[in-house]
C-alpha cells in the first residue's frame, strides 16, 4: 500500500512526466514541488523510470479499489468490472500525456514483461474491486483475459477525445461483449493470447 506522502511524490512526479517524461528531472522537479530536497529525489526510486512508471499505476489500481469499494449497486458481475475500468480510466483523465509517455516507454523492445506485470496487477484490481472471490483456476483465467481487454482499452483511450471518454466506454463495452459475460471467461482462454499472471 502505497502511503500519502509518497502518493503525493507520485502525484507531482506525473504532472512532470506529461511534460518532461518519467525522467530524473521531473523526479527531482516533483521533490521540489512538494519542498523536498530534489538532491536526494532518486533514492525515492532506485529502480529509475521503471519504477517510476510501476508505482504510478499502482497507485492508480490502489485508488480505484478504494473508490468502488461500498459501490456494488451495478447488479450483475460484467456491470461491476465495467464500473471499474471506467472508474481506472478516469483517474488518469488528467494524465494523460504522461500515461501515454510511459506506453511509449512501455511497448519498447525489452519492456514487454513490465507492461505484462502493470497490466496483470490493473487486472487483478479491477476483479478485485468488482467483488471477485474466485480461487480456483479460473482466477487466473479471468485476469488473463480481462487483461487483454484492458490492455486494448487503455491504447484506445490515449487517442480518444471524446467527452468522459465516451468512444472508450463504448469500446471497452464491445470488448467484453466479444468475450462473452464475464462470468464465463474461462472457456475463452484457450483463444486469447495473453500470458497468465498471478
Amino acid at each position: 500500500m502505497i502511503d500519502e506522502t509518497k502518493a503525493a511524490l507520485i502525484d507531482a512526479l506525473a504532472q512532470n512526466a506529461g511534460f518532461d517524461g518519467w525522467t530524473v528531472k521531473s523526479l527531482r522537479m516533483a521533490f521540489s514541488a512538494l519542498g523536498q530536497d530534489p538532491s536526494e529525489a532518486e533514492l525515492e526510486f532506485p529502480g529509475g523510470r521503471a519504477e517510476m512508471i510501476a508505482a504510478y499505476f499502482t497507485l492508480g489500481d490502489e485508488r480505484m479499489i478504494a473508490a468502488r469499494r461500498g459501490q456494488m449497486a451495478e447488479s450483475g458481475l460484467t456491470a461491476r468490472v465495467r464500473a471499474a475500468v471506467a472508474e481506472r480510466l478516469a483517474l488518469m483523465d488528467g494524465e494523460k500525456e504522461a500515461v501515454r509517455r510511459a506506453m511509449a516507454w512501455l511497448v519498447l523492445p525489452g519492456n514487454a514483461p513490465r507492461l505484462a506485470k502493470i497490466i496483470a496487477r490493473m487486472a487483478d484490481a479491477v476483479w478485485f474491486a468488482a467483488g471477485d472471490k474466485s480461487a480456483d483456476m479460473s482466477w487466473y483465467s479471468k485476469r488473463a483475459i480481462l487483461g487483454a481487454v484492458l490492455s486494448a482499452t487503455l491504447f484506445y483511450w490515449l487517442s480518444d477525445s471524446s467527452m468522459d471518454s465516451e468512444k472508450t466506454l463504448a469500446f471497452l463495452d464491445r470488448r467484453l461483449a466479444g468475450v462473452g459475460r464475464i462470468g464465463k471467461l474461462k472457456a475463452r482462454l484457450p483463444r486469447l493470447p495473453f500470458p497468465q499472471h498471478a
